[in-house]
């Protein structure tokens, strides 16, 4: 496999050109599906905090001055305008000026702002960041659920229970989910690796252990969604994407933690939660979105794409099973034949069983951001060796 350097400086390109807002700061919120420009769009938190992770990081990978720029322009951004100073914590979102239109907080996003800050941290040192990331951390341990575990899913401004707790209009309205906890135990990871803390070192246990024993399926090794308080499980879902992610993000936050034991558990868990998510892998070699009760959706994301090519060469990592490498492989081609944007830059949001583009969904915005393939290619060059 190659061509991940070049892929990712193009991703790079795309964002630093078309999505820089000189005129109220930060970044433009919307590049919809026809490559049109939005510059009235709202500026989501997830989006600016996914910037500043990749950036951050693809300064730490290339050294490009451009790079840095860019991940400063986040940073200040989010300091000066997604903060509440008030209450703590990241708003939610913000009309195109940078006034406060939801400031609702999602603990979703809370996790991305550390997740970047700790980022921006380890390529420049600054202090602030990692203050910052400290406190948040503390927040979300001050409203985590100290009788079952885990952490809801969001609050109001000032950090009061919820009526609406969705982190977007298709999920379900519950207390806990998957995908807040994946996201979750990504950034206490990364901020794990900075700050040595023993609070935030047993929480980041207890979420692997949450993963291992609430979430995954002992069953079909597939991933549960959504929870009540006393995690329950609500939903019957299989989301193909989020199997692969979380299999290769267990194998990272175990590595930090150093613990012999749990190591051996998680790496045979992440192989069989690998394995799981391959019943999503058609004959073309790309990943289907997901499989309902309902039927299923056979557009292949982009998002989803990216987390297998990952996922996979860390199963194949640690079993040396090729079949790993070779899944690996043609999801990388296919995402080269299929969802790379050849005219305009970045990738197309998905594409149909056909391979037809969508041009409806965004081309960047509110969930589409440079994280997910941007990171795909760092660790395809930075942890695997290949150019």
């Amino acid at each position: 496999m190659e061509g991940f350097k070049e892929e990712a400086k193009r991703i790079l390109a795309f964002w630093s050109e078309h999505m820089v807002d000189h005129k109220y700061g930060g970044f433009y919120g919307q590049i919809d599906g026809r490559n049109q420009l939005h510059p009235d769009a709202n500026k989501g938190a997830v989006l600016n905090c996914r910037i500043l992770w990749t950036f951050s990081a693809a300064y730490r990978t290339f050294g490009s001055p451009t790079y840095l720029q860019v991940a400063e322009r986040a940073f200040h951004y989010i300091m000066n305008y997604f903060i509440d100073k008030t209450h703590g914590g990241l708003y939610w979102e913000l009309d195109s000026k940078g006034d406060v239109i939801n400031a609702k907080k999602q603990i979703y996003a809370q996790g991305f702002a550390i997740y970047g800050l700790t980022e921006f941290y380890l390529a420049t040192s600054n202090a602030k960041a990692l203050e910052l990331a400290i406190n948040l951390f503390h927040l979300l341990e001050k409203h985590k659920d100290t009788h079952h575990g885990g952490y809801f899913e969001a609050f109001t401004q000032d950090w009061k229970p919820l009526a609406d707790m969705r982190l977007s209009a298709k999920d379900a309205n519950e207390k806990k989910s998957m995908n807040t906890h994946l996201h979750i135990l990504e950034p206490y990871t990364n901020l794990y690796r900075v700050w040595k803390d023993k609070r935030l070192k047993g929480a980041l246990r207890e979420l692997i252990i949450i993963f291992r024993e609430k979430i995954v399926d002992p069953a079909s090794y597939h991933l549960n969604l959504f929870f009540n308080e006393a995690w329950g499980v609500k939903s019957t879902d299989i989301s193909y994407g989020h199997d692969i992610e979380s299999a290769w993000l267990l194998l990272k936050a175990t590595a930090e933690l150093n613990e012999p034991a749990l190591k051996g558990q998680i790496h045979m868990l992440a192989v069989n939660i690998a394995r799981a998510a391959t019943d999503g892998i058609q004959q073309d070699g790309s990943m289907i979105y997901e499989k309902k009760p309902d039927g299923i959706d056979m557009d292949r994301h982009w998002w989803v794409q990216a987390e297998a090519v990952v996922g996979f060469m860390y199963s194949y990592e640690l079993t040396d099973d090729k079949m790993y490498l070779n899944l690996a492989s043609n999801l990388w081609a296919y995402i080269q034949s299929y969802l790379v944007d050849n005219v305009a830059g970045e990738w197309f949001w998905s594409v149909d069983d056909n391979g037809r583009p969508n041009r409806i969904d965004d081309k960047a915005g509110f969930w589409k951001c440079p994280y997910h393939n941007g990171r795909m290619c760092f660790e395809m060059i930075s942890h695997f060796s290949f150019e």
